[in-house]
């Protein structure tokens, strides 16, 4: 189906919906429901968890908990035996 189509679907359902006040009520909480979960991105974190994961980073650094990777064939290497 194409987009065009499927807003054609939704505009004749919500033109349904909309004379029914409960169904109406239902329709935008779930609307809302979807709008929030397209929103929510997982990957996302906060300025204060990015420095300190930074932070974490650097102190793995001075502690010698590091791999250091000069070559292509190094990075192969160590992606390889993950």
């Amino acid at each position: 189906m194409t987009t065009m189509q499927l807003n054609a679907e939704l505009l004749r359902n919500m033109s349904i919906i909309a004379e029914d006040e409960n169904l109406l009520r239902r329709a935008t909480k779930y609307l809302r429901k979807l709008v929030a979960e397209k929103h929510e991105d997982p990957t996302l974190i906060s300025k204060e968890e990015f420095f300190a994961s930074l932070d974490r980073g650097e102190e793995e650094y001075r502690q010698g908990k590091t791999h250091r990777i000069n070559s292509k064939e190094e990075l192969n290497h160590f992606l390889n035996s993950l």
